[in-house]
């Protein structure tokens, strides 16, 4: 799993906040990155403890597979 979708998986898992969970779908997406998302003050906390979560390796791949599978958007 790369970075980006690792991190969009442990965001959306973290917060039970609507509006999250749909900036972690945007990021997994490629609609919005990183930096933006670090923008906004509610969201950057949550980012940083994500990113160190997935530097720990403390992270379940099958789960951010499912993950993926479920909310990445694939266009033709």
């Amino acid at each position: 799993m790369d970075k980006i979708t690792c991190i969009a998986y442990l965001l959306y898992k973290s917060s039970k906040n609507q509006d999250i969970q749909e900036k972690a779908i945007q990021l997994l997406n490629g609609d919005v990155s990183i930096r933006e998302l670090k923008r906004n003050d509610a969201v950057k906390t949550l980012i940083i403890i994500s990113e160190s979560m997935l530097k720990k390796n403390k992270i379940d791949k099958n789960q951010v597979q499912l993950f993926a599978e479920e909310y990445m958007s694939i266009e033709v």
